[in-house]
């Protein structure tokens, strides 16, 4: 087994050790899919940085006692869950993307195509990116959280029931009805 193919638990079990590269391997893996879930969430991006240090220096604080109870991603995503929920109660002001002239090219170039591409494909690409993140800004918060959880976090219903401290049922929900919202308002980008 390779470094790269070693998985997060053993990772962070190694970590827990001491051995910071592998602390070093764990952030880097998972701290673009990380800051997007906060970013996307909070719409600010000096939040989300503070929130992806706390993240993170609880990650390290926590590492001796780490218990592979569940994957690694689903802590992870609880730990940046909790403290995005800490930061939202604390400040209880949201602001829309659109209220802080939210400058989302960096995040469309991001997620554009292969830079191999033509500029006519790259235009299409960043045009669909640009619908995608306006539309998942138009989700109500519990939908959009559960949605970026399963795509930012690549966590099952189970474990976004449980981040978020509701019902399979209610999750499932959640996440059909954000789906069907999205589809609906990207229905002349498809």
């Amino acid at each position: 087994m390779t470094v790269t193919d070693e998985s997060d638990e053993s990772l962070m079990e190694r970590y827990g050790r001491g051995d910071a590269a592998a602390f070093e391997l764990l952030y880097r893996r998972h701290e673009m899919r990380i800051w997007r879930y906060l970013e996307r969430n909070v719409g600010n991006r000096a939040t989300a940085d503070e929130l992806m240090q706390e993240v993170w220096f609880a990650v390290a604080r926590d590492a001796a006692r780490y218990q592979p109870s569940a994957r690694f991603t689903t802590w992870l995503f609880t730990i940046a869950h909790n403290r995005m929920i800490d930061s939202i109660r604390t400040s209880r002001r949201l602001t829309s993307l659109e209220t802080l002239g939210y400058e989302a090219e960096l995040v469309v170039e991001q997620l554009t195509a292969d830079p191999g591409a033509g500029p006519l494909a790259a235009t299409v690409a960043r045009d669909e990116a640009q619908a995608l993140i306006q539309a998942i800004d138009k989700l109500p918060g519990e939908q959009r959280e559960a949605f970026l959880l399963q795509v930012e976090g690549d966590l099952s219903v189970e474990e976004i029931a449980a981040i978020t401290d509701s019902s399979f049922e209610t999750t499932k929900s959640r996440l059909r009805y954000a789906r069907t919202k999205l589809r609906e308002l990207l229905k002349d980008h498809l």
